[in-house]
């Protein structure tokens, strides 16, 4: 069984850290996170942590 929250948190958790990572690299700016190096570094982590939980949210969470 597919566990459809998990899917739709992971998918936005992948946008975020997409987003994060732009403005951290200074490719979007007008934002306080624009140009800092945290949101560069942070970005990929949380991006990553959302890909792991559509993975699981689709095999079902090793059920």
């Amino acid at each position: 069984m597919r566990s459809a929250p998990a899917v739709v948190v992971g998918v936005v958790m992948v946008l975020a850290g997409v987003l994060f990572t732009l403005q951290g690299l200074g490719h979007l700016g007008g934002s306080p996170m624009s140009g800092v190096e945290f949101w560069a570094i942070a970005g990929p982590a949380i991006a990553g942590l959302g890909v792991a939980l559509v993975i699981v949210g689709i095999r079902g969470g090793g059920r």
